[in-house]
């Protein structure tokens, strides 16, 4: 964001409203000390120092150095070593000399200061001192001078007469501590401190003052100690509101300093401070408020100990103001660590203090802590705390300070004060009740999310003290709508000890004072047959439910987890009195056999025999549940020609209906019952036919196979429909869904595999690229298999193997070194591989500055400028990785060992490490007798691995196999042996693969006409799920319906088109619009899994995860097959991850920022090269395509400046995208349908005053004939090149993070997500002409209907009482008369008998042949940038929101939420409630103009203003007399508004808009 150059004389007065240029002033922070302030300044004496007008920060200020200076860098480059050892010496030589020459000139200051008494001669030597100060080292002092200065200095800022003295001896005093820190001590000795708390004390002059907070500042970080016993604290608190903001935040860094120190034994003379501590923690500055938050934490660690202190800091208002800081309200202003903190402060409090206990239960805490939890985004973290680490997660101390305000005297040591707070809540139920009715459901819902067993454990913990807590009649409040016993149930699947000793606690005190209540749910819900299973797992082995197998806890309780790698017991998840070593090491507190004592007490006590027997015990739901599925079974296993399904279509029908209004009747059907009975294999057996795990069908029937198979989705559909109630809101579909994702959150045991505790190290892989990576390796020893005779052994020595690295990149390393008949050639060849190897790396911003091919508009060396950020070396470890990971699998061998080198390497080095390496591949595939005979693949424990795993995911699936408790530790010390073989030749395939794989070639013509009108049932026909679980699994089941449901749901549209179509060539229906269908759908969302989300949320923020090659397998082909399980914020992670990787951060580079998928974009580019490109306003679109030349191919984030504009950073590169946007939308490109160019009496687009077309259903492309070059004066090669180039704008600027103001149809997003089209998705882009072709269709096949003679009545054939030949259509394109669908002889004019034709290449010109070359051009430039098929985990919807953000109303609430008022506003000002209200008042274009305005771009990202980053500010412009003639204007690489406080609101929405108007266009400085 760094400013180009000075502000243009002729532009100071005229610019009206301005997008002002970033500089790094406007971002650096507030300095507390004036020399560094002095020094910045002399830096850039031209810029106005900023720093009261805004305190902010942008990931981008960085970039603030002048253009000259990055052409310098990129002309020059490094030094010579030479010239570089001469320059360090010369340097050397010139600090010696100066030290010297500072020593001198202490002594004469010393000599002078101890001699003058003359007030002016001490004033002047005081001078000189500050000024030798200011620019003097470490080096230039030493201990005597301190010790020889500090009494002299201490004297003279005791000076009671002459304030320039005090002033300049206590700046002296703050230079001294500043240049050499050891010197506090000798100031200390001499009794500075003590001095200068008189002078805070009584303050005479401001100055003097502000200079004593900075000297304290300075001393309180070497001696805390001192200061506190001086009375610092209390000093620089005493007159805190007399100061400026700045100075506030110093004297605060000296509380946090003393306060960071305080002493264990000492008395408490910080106690003082307290009240106005509490007081500052009202204050609207963050970093105050923050710094006030870190002393009083600080404070109540000191004093936990003491029930008395606890009480005072209690009466001073602590408890009320904390719990107004954890508030929804808070959360937006506070960082994460001091919010976790501040709530951990509560847990102190309540756990020592009856006082507080009290205090938060009547102010409601359970109401902010619901807020806490209810809003808590799954994305941040759920980490295994650490209490010795003190950074547990928001999660966890909100458990723990839940843990602690539900005392249990009868569990817990016999503590009088427990017994009082015990005793508070029996007397207060109604406070207890309203406790558990806001928590309870929540608890639960974070139980069930997903959530590591530690707050698993701690949220059961809580419920299990809640329900001992509360009395009956509350009790039954508070379970009344919680469906404890469903929880419960699947609880028991649990395998943790502890976590079922708590569900049979929970279970107990449940039945003894509910019993009544609850016996029949805890049979509905499975309860009772998981306890017994718990006592005899051999009595429910035919249940499909999952039970636990069986109790060994004898073996493992009472032993102390003393290894290294053990974990932390988990009965100290919620401890806060025991030290952390203790509850690390600490034995288990689990009695031998407490689990299977208390399930026996249990079954004894309240279950009678009848209740959990497998067979007696069901209940008449699941009974009937039962019988239909095995009517349905029956049915499924009929013939399945046509005549015997038409038969039993009303008989299916029928069985499908009642399975569906039992699901959906009043009496709820437990996820028990449900898993159970059988449904969900039945329904799959009942859609595929019972063949959907078949790999052997027979050819013959294929087709009939096909045909049934539509009808039964069709008739699915059909009951699905029948049944829906429009008013209750649920319709059978989502009630299916419902219960099936219920049904695999009880069933899935899919692992989630943290490096919890794992050092990352930087190693050195051998295989596949010989090169260092930030994190360790897997050592293998690679095996030749018995009997191998043409491949030599490989097995000298244990290597070292990238563990990301995809077994097909290691075969392309392994391979030609274990061919026999290549070992002598390899040797060769490899050396000139090494030499290549051995070039030296340059970075890649170097490689991109330097096309081939020079441009005609721009110089290459202008437009190209390389940013401070770009560093080359730390981005060759992740993206190299994240490469091989992503294309491990689609790579050649032949290429793998140059894919990891790509950022690294210039393009030089890659065409000659790829012409050695294709050298050698050609001259081996020369030897070999076929192609099979190159490949080579890897056995492990005699199983055979995918060559597109990675060696991490294959040996991880081992262990997994072998031991479900996965020790980290020893997966990566252990070294693991690998068999190669070679590829065995594949057999010839089979009629039934050849037809399944390729779709041109049919068994006969009726499939393929039929299919030609049905292309999305080829998705829906799919067989197997790319997963690696056991099919025969229930899981696998509900998966595999699920998908079929989801590809249902989004296809009902075209099932239910279909079949009015079909009723309607069967005389069922008589009447043309009869086949408009509107369809009730469910919402995607509603498939999403919140359980396997936050596991793959877990998993992905796992530090070991730098590419997808990472996670275990189940992430990969769980998101492969079936991605809709998966939030979309979810997914835009993994995109990421998957098609860019993971650049290495460190924990303390990591900003805390929102979860939005946009927040998370501009999150995974952190650490990325920047290059600047410089762009031109009136060729945009040149522009663009000669940055895409440049530089569409590296992994760089780029950013615009326009030619003779000073404005440079996010915003203009915001507005390029816009700018870009609308280029493409212009009318006379001949891209979109609708084009007034190509046919301008066209309605349903045209083009505004810009010339940008309009289109209410989207832009799809335009058809062109293939044999007609030009239309209209527009070149098709022209066409082709810009859909070219929209296709690496668009992947670019996903890329980049930025947001596009495109509006797309559905049907092209399906294009570009590689989908295929049918005739019913012109009805989604063109609503006449689809409809019109759907009819013309429905008369087709009422013909062919007619003509085999199943009928006996006469259909009529007109088309709405007109026949097809007075309709007098020819065979042109509707709408493109200059494109000729045929020529043949019978298709010059449209009839009944060649309408079938007329419709089928009309769908083929829409569709298919005539947009397919555009839309391969805009695939191929997508995939310069990156693989277009990473985006194929989203449907189009999504598609559209990742691209072009996300429409979000402005609330009143959201806009108060979401924007952060600063420097001189707050909420509640009269301006900003004036701003607020006009921005509500905005139609839909102002709403654009106003984002454009302030961010750059019209449009928010997915999320809203949630979701934008940086966070939209709005600060008080200062300005002069005549406020109400000044313009707002903006930071837009900040989203930083600065806005005049106007004498009225229409004043206001004038000048707004004035400034929106005008200020469009171009970037400068105010």
């Amino acid at each position: 964001m760094g400013n180009r150059g000075q502000k243009r004389p002729e532009m100071v007065d005229e610019l009206p409203a301005d997008k002002r240029a970033c500089s790094s002033l406007d971002f650096r922070p507030s300095s507390s000390n004036s020399s560094v302030q002095t020094h910045m300044n002399s830096i850039h004496p031209t810029q106005e120092n900023h720093d009261n007008d805004m305190d902010t920060s942008s990931s981008a200020s960085a970039s603030s150095r002048s253009e000259g200076e990055h052409e310098r860098d990129s002309a020059y480059g490094s030094c010579d070593s030479d010239d570089l050892e001469h320059h360090h010496q010369s340097l050397r030589d010139y600090q010696r000399q100066r030290s010297s020459n500072d020593h001198g000139k202490f002594k004469r200051i010393i000599t002078s200061l101890s001699e003058e008494s003359d007030p002016s001669a001490q004033l002047a030597v005081l001078t000189d001192l500050c000024e030798v100060l200011s620019f003097c080292t470490e080096g230039s002092f030493s201990s005597m001078t301190s010790d020889s200065l500090a009494p002299l200095l201490v004297k003279l800022a005791k000076h009671e007469s002459n304030p320039d003295i005090m002033l300049l001896a206590i700046r002296a005093i703050t230079y001294i501590c500043d240049v050499y820190p050891r010197s506090t001590g000798f100031l200390v000795r001499h009794d500075a401190v003590p001095a200068l708390c008189q002078r805070l004390m009584a303050i005479e002059y401001l100055d003097v003052a502000e200079q004593c907070l900075q000297a304290l500042e300075k001393i309180s970080r070497e001696q805390p100690l001192a200061c506190l016993q001086a009375g610092a604290i209390l000093a620089v608190l005493n007159y805190i509101d007399f100061f400026a903001t700045s100075i506030q935040r110093v004297a605060l860094s000296t509380v946090v300093n003393i306060c960071k120190k305080l002493p264990s034994e000492s008395p408490s003379p910080f106690m003082e401070a307290v009240p106005i501590l509490c007081n500052l923690l009202q204050y609207e500055d963050r970093q105050l408020v923050e710094s006030v938050a870190t002393c009083l934490i600080k404070i109540v660690e000191r004093v936990s100990k003491s029930v008395e202190m606890l009480d005072e800091l209690c009466q001073h208002g602590l408890i009320h103001q904390a719990t107004h800081l954890i508030s929804l309200i808070g959360r937006t202003t506070l960082s994460q660590p001091i919010y976790n903190d501040l709530i951990g402060l509560l847990v102190k409090l309540s756990s020592g203090s009856a006082v507080a206990f009290r205090t938060l239960y009547e102010l409601n805490i359970s109401n902010i802590l619901k807020d806490v939890l209810s809003t808590f985004h799954l994305s941040h973290g759920m980490s295994t705390p650490h209490i010795a680490g003190g950074n547990c997660n928001q999660v966890y101390e909100v458990l723990k300070l839940l843990n602690e305000l539900l005392p249990t005297s009868a569990r817990d040591q016999d503590d009088q004060q427990v017994l009082n707070k015990e005793a508070f809540l029996l007397d207060h139920p109604d406070l207890l009740q309203k406790f558990g009715m806001d928590l309870l459901p929540l608890l639960i819902q974070v139980f069930n999310s997903g959530a590591n067993v530690y707050v698993c454990y701690g949220c059961l913990s809580i419920v299990n003290k809640l329900v001992y807590l509360s009395k009956s009649n509350i009790l039954v409040e508070l379970l009344k709508n919680a469906n404890i016993s469903s929880f419960l149930a699947g609880v028991f699947t649990r395998k943790d000890h502890h976590v079922l000793i708590l569900a049979l606690q929970i279970t107990e005190i449940i039945l003894q004072k509910l019993s009544d209540n609850f016996l029949k749910s805890f049979v509905k819900e499975g309860v009772f047959f998981a306890i017994n299973a718990l006592l005899t797992p051999e009595s429910c082995s035919q249940l499909i439910y999952p039970v636990f197998s069986g109790i060994q806890l004898s073996h493992e309780s009472g032993q102390k987890t003393n290894t290294k790698e053990a974990p932390r017991c988990l009965c100290y998840t919620l401890s806060t009195g025991v030290s952390p070593t203790a509850s690390e090491t600490g034995s288990c507190k689990l009695e031998m056999d407490c689990v299977y004592n208390l399930a026996k007490h249990i079954k004894t006590k309240y279950l009678a025999p009848e209740l959990y027997d497998s067979e007696k015990g069901l209940t008449d739901i699941l009974q009937k549940l039962r019988a239909l599925s095995a009517e349905l079974s029956d049915v499924s296993g009929m013939a399945i020609g046509n005549d015997a399904v038409a038969q039993h279509e009303e008989k299916v029908h029928c069985v499908l209906y009642q399975i569906l209004e039992k699901l959906t009747g009043k009496e709820q059907v437990s996820t028990f019952e449900f898993i159970e009975s059988g449904i969900v294999k039945s329904l799959v057996k009942f859609i595929y036919l019972g063949e959907y795990t078949s790999e052997n069908r027979e050819l013959q029937g294929v087709c009939d196979h096909n045909f049934v198979v539509e009808k039964r989705f069709e008739a699915l559909a059909k009951v699905c429909l029948s049944l829906s109630n429009p008013l209750s809101g649920d319709t059978p579909l989502s009630v299916l869904v419902w219960n099936l994702k219920n049904a695999l959150t009880s069933l899935e045991n899919l692992s989630v595999i943290l490096s919890d505790g794992l050092k990352l190290r930087n190693s050195f892989a051998t295989i596949p690229n010989e090169r260092p990576i930030p994190y360790p390796c897997l050592k293998v020893r690679f095996v030749i298999g018995e009997g191998e005779t043409c491949l030599s052994d490989y097995s000298e020595n244990v290597l070292t193997v990238d563990p990301f690295s995809s077994l097909d990149a290691i075969e392309g390393f392994l391979r030609p070194r274990v061919s026999t008949k290549s070992t002598e050639h390899f040797k060769s060849s490899n050396q000139v591989v090494s030499q290549a190897e051995n070039l030296p790396l340059k970075s890649s911003s170097n490689e991109s500055s330097c096309p081939v091919a020079s441009s005609v508009l721009l110089e290459p060396d202008d437009m190209s400028i390389d940013l401070p950020e770009t560093q080359g070396e730390e981005l060759n470890f992740s993206q190299s990785t994240s490469d091989q990971a992503v294309n491990g699998g689609e790579a050649n061998s032949g290429e793998t060992s140059t894919k990891g080198t790509h950022i690294g390497s210039t393009e030089q080095e890659l065409q000659f490490n790829a012409a050695a390496e294709t050298e050698m591949e050609t001259q081996y595939a020369a030897s070999c007798s076929n192609e099979s005979a190159k490949k080579l693949v890897f056995y492990l424990e005699g199983e055979q691995l995918e060559q597109k795993w990675t060696l991490y995911q294959a040996i991880l699936r081992q262990v997994i196999k072998q031991n479900e408790n996965v020790s980290v530790a020893k997966l990566w010390s252990q070294i693991y042996t690998l068999t190669y073989r070679r590829v065995k030749e594949p057999e010839n395939r089979t009629a039934i693969e050849s037809l399944c794989s390729d779709g041109n070639h049919s068994p006969s013509d009726k499939v393929a006409a039929h299919m030609q009108y049905t292309p999305f049932f080829s998705n829906m026909l799919a067989c197997e799920l790319n997963s690696d679980m056991e099919k025969s699994s229930p899981t696998y089941d509900i998966l595999f319906l699920l998908k079929s449901l989801e590809s249902t749901n989004r296809f009902f549209f075209h099932l239910m088109s279909r079949e009015r179509i079909c009723a309607f060539a069967e005389g069922k229906i008589d009447n043309l619009d009869s086949l408009r269908v509107s369809v009730p759908s469910v919402l995607q969302n509603e498939f999403v899994s919140s359980k396997l989300t936050e596991k793959l949320e877990q998993q992905m923020r796992d530090p070991l995860v730098v590419s997808v090659g990472g996670m275990p397998l189940w992430c990969n082909q769980l998101m492969a097959s079936c991605p809709f399980l998966f939030s979309f914020e979810a997914r835009c992670k993994y995109f990421r991850l998957a098609a860019f990787g993971q650049p290495q951060l460190q924990p303390r580079q990591l900003p805390y920022i929102n979860s939005g998928a946009i927040g998370e974009r501009r999150a995974s580019s952190i650490g990325l090269p920047r290059k600047k490109f410089l762009v031109f306003r009136e060729q945009i679109l040149d522009s663009a395509a000669q940055m895409m030349e440049f530089h569409s191919r590296n992994k760089m984030v780029l950013e615009v400046e326009y030619n003779e504009e000073v404005g440079t950073g996010l915003g203009p590169t915001l507005e390029f995208y816009t700018l870009v946007s609308q280029e493409f939308q212009k009318s006379g490109l001949g891209m979109w349908r609708g084009d007034i160019s190509s046919f301008s009496s066209r309605k349903d687009l045209a083009a505004d005053d810009t010339g940008i077309l309009l289109s209410p259903y989207g832009l799809f492309p335009r058809p062109w004939s293939s044999i007609v070059d030009t239309s209209d004066g527009i070149q098709f090669s022209e066409v082709i090149k810009k859909f070219f180039l929209l296709g690496q704008v668009i992947a670019k600027a996903l890329h980049d993070g930025r947001i596009l103001d495109l509006h797309f149809s559905k049907a092209f997003y399906k294009l570009v997500l590689g989908q295929e089209l049918s005739l019913y998705d012109i009805q989604s882009f063109d609503p006449g002409l689809g409809r019109t072709l759907q009819e013309f269709q429905a008369l087709v096949n009422r013909q062919k209907f007619s003509q085999t003679g199943c009928s006996m009545f006469k259909f009529d054939l007109c088309f709405r009482e007109t026949t097809i030949e007075d309709l007098c259509l020819d065979f042109t394109l509707p709408g493109y008369p200059d494109i000729v669908l045929s020529s043949e002889p019978d298709h010059l004019m449209v009839n009944m008998r060649n309408l079938e034709d007329y419709v089928s290449l009309i769908v083929d010109a829409t569709i298919r042949s005539g947009i397919s070359g555009q839309v391969e051009a805009f695939k191929s430039g997508f995939n310069q940038v990156f693989p277009i098929e990473h985006l194929q985990i989203f449907d189009e919807e999504d598609l559209e929101h990742l691209l072009c953000g996300q429409r979000v109303p402005w609330g009143f609430n959201e806009l108060v939420d979401h924007i952060k008022f600063d420097h001189g506003y707050t909420a509640s000002s009269p301006p900003i409630v004036n701003l607020l209200e006009i921005i509500q008042e905005f139609g839909h274009d102002e709403q654009r103009a106003f984002l454009q305005f302030v961010t750059g771009a019209p449009r928010l990202p997915t999320g809203g203003l949630a979701s934008l980053n940086p966070k939209l500010t709005i600060v008080r412009k200062f300005c002069s007399n005549q406020v109400d003639s000044d313009l707002p204007s903006v930071m837009t690489c900040a989203n930083y508004l600065k806005l005049p406080p106007y004498s009225s609101k229409e004043r206001m929405k004038e000048k707004l808009l004035y400034a929106i108007r005008e200020g469009q266009g171009s970037f400068h400085l105010s």
